[in-house]
């Protein structure tokens, strides 16, 4: 698509300098028009100095009124109205008079008199600054609602984005806890080589979570990498006991999702599927394209909801028989990330394959980035601190 040389502004951006092309550009074709008129109606071309001096007339006044005006628009509606209802007459009337006056000087030898001009010219003068006047308050009002509009959508981004970051930031402190208690419990067994790399592989896993901003977003490919990175330290813990594979979609690795999306999935069916059994469980991790919609999905071969804890592990109300299941903490975490990222445009699942064991699904929009920043691969940083 073809770029235009320049970047357009918009016409409000600056306001004074809009006032001043609106009212240099309105009292010119005030002048205009009377001019013509005045033409038309086979006028001297002397009389288009009266015309001249009646626009500056008019041009004058209405800076004065919009002095005024400014002052008033920031109060009450009923003082803002009600003093415009007794400023703008009196503003009329000097217009008026200052016509009436110029009119009888140029027709001195004229029948009508003063109080007759002044009533004739009355009325185009009421009209001019009238208009005007009303068009200064629509356009002030007009902008004033654009302000508070404008306002409440950066209110409502940086609430999205602050509530994004508060469940982002949950993850975090919950797997530290379990992490460092680990390697506390290494350290008083006196296994310093495990405990040392133990916490080399954290603080890798941290290190990269705070490059990368908690609403964000990466693609597959990062998010797979920061998950080993955190495996790497489960395996630590439960061993033989945790098995995992990853069928990743080639076609689906550029593909971007909300940073930490898989963790706290993987650290739930560590909870209820590998914690319980002694022989441990299999995760697995898939991602794959569905149209414009990327599917992942992690599943377990743990008890599945058959356990007294089940209530505990679903995420969202989903339906078994008929009956809603109530909801946990960790899996409605992500629950409410999706939603503040993606509205409705999203599907969260929990199910139970045949086979047995227990799935989580989610789809959401396939979105890509148009030019990769640099960013420090989660790999690199492992090797940095190791």
């Amino acid at each position: 698509m073809a770029m235009l040389p320049f970047r357009p502004t918009p016409f409000f951006a600056n306001k004074n300098q809009a006032f001043w092309r609106l009212q240099l550009a309105g009292w010119a074709g005030a002048m205009l028009l009377r001019a013509m008129s005045s033409l038309a109606n086979q006028q001297p071309l002397s009389f288009l100095v009266l015309v001249l001096i009646a626009t500056i007339t008019g041009f004058s006044i209405s800076l004065i009124l919009s002095i005024v005006y400014r002052q008033l628009i920031a109060q009450r509606p009923l003082v803002t109205w009600g003093v415009t209802a007794l400023v703008l007459p009196f503003a009329v009337g000097l217009h008026a008079f200052i016509d009436a006056w110029v009119i009888s000087l140029y027709r001195s030898d004229g029948d009508a008199g003063f109080a007759q001009l002044f009533i004739g010219v009355f009325y185009l003068d009421a009209t001019l600054l009238g208009a005007w006047s009303a068009l200064y308050y629509a356009i002030n009002f007009f902008l004033q609602v654009e302000e508070q509009n404008d306002q409440l959508i950066r209110l409502e981004n940086q609430a999205t984005s602050a509530q994004l970051a508060m469940l982002r930031y949950q993850l975090n402190p919950h797997f530290l806890f379990n992490t460092l208690n680990s390697i506390s419990t290494l350290v008083l067994l006196k296994q310093t080589e495990p405990a040392n790399a133990m916490l080399s592989r954290l603080s890798s896993f941290l290190r990269y979570t705070l490059i990368n901003e908690p609403t964000g977003r990466v693609t597959v490919a990062q998010e797979v990498e920061t998950l080993k990175l955190y495996l790497d330290i489960e395996l630590m813990r439960f061993e033989e006991r945790l098995r995992t594979t990853f069928r990743i979609d080639p076609a689906s690795e550029d593909a971007l999702l909300p940073s930490l999306l898989l963790q706290p999935l993987v650290e739930n069916a560590i909870k209820y599927a590998v914690t319980p059994q002694e022989s441990g469980a299999e995760i697995t991790i898939a991602t794959q394209l569905i149209g414009q919609n990327l599917r992942i999905t992690v599943s377990d071969t743990g008890p599945g909801l058959q356990s007294g804890a089940s209530d505990n592990r679903l995420s969202g109300v989903s339906f078994d028989g008929g009956e809603a299941v109530s909801t946990g903490v960790g899996l409605a975490n992500i629950r409410d990330r999706l939603a503040q990222a993606y509205g409705e445009q999203h599907r969260f699942e929990t199910v139970e394959p045949a086979e047995g064991g227990f799935a989580v699904v989610i789809e959401i929009p396939v979105e890509r980035r148009e030019e990769d920043a640099p960013a420090l691969e989660p790999s690199r940083i492992a090797v940095a601190a190791s």
